[in-house]
């Protein structure tokens, strides 16, 4: 179990972010048009996986589209922006926002994709929703980046997960 900060008050997740240099597990997310996708739908691609509470709140807006602009420049990459947010939602927002770079990805239906990789909140005020994190795997399917962001409402370093793709 990891624990976070929600504006100064803890809040706990359900496990750890999968360790540097394991194979990153499989997994089965909605797309915004209601496919399903799986961590096979990239292979051979660098991926970055945007994890977060929701679209709704500035601060995943905000990580959605740092990581819309920056995936533009990007060589054999795929951002992956998930949450629990309903596919509806996650397209109504990359929709009028034109961000046509990411692929929004769901983990409504079990939330499976939080319970595998360790990042779901178990208590407080956002509890079964995702914590923020960028999770890097590479083209062998091995993850060779993590951060779980220590205070919700701050940003990810964008800078070190772009840099620990090169």
């Amino acid at each position: 179990m990891a624990t976070v900060t929600l504006k100064g008050n803890n809040i706990n997740t359900s496990g750890e972010l999968p360790k540097t240099g394991t194979k990153a597990a499989d997994f089965n997310l909605t797309a915004v048009d209601l496919s399903t996708k799986s961590l096979s739908d990239f292979k051979g691609q660098n991926i970055i996986l945007n994890v977060f509470p929701s679209v709704d709140t500035g601060t995943c807006a905000q990580s959605v589209r740092t990581f819309n602009k920056e995936a533009s420049n990007l060589e054999n990459t795929k951002v992956l922006c998930i949450s629990r947010d309903l596919p509806f939602a996650l397209a109504r927002f990359c929709g009028a926002e034109g961000l046509d770079n990411v692929i929004s990805l769901s983990d409504y239906k079990d939330g499976s994709f939080g319970k595998s990789y360790g990042l779901d909140f178990i208590d407080g005020p956002l509890e079964a929703l995702h914590s923020r994190c960028i999770i890097i795997i590479d083209t062998n399917g091995l993850v060779t980046y993590t951060e779980q962001v220590a205070e919700i409402v701050d940003e990810p370093n964008y800078n070190a997960a772009l840099k620990a793709l090169s």
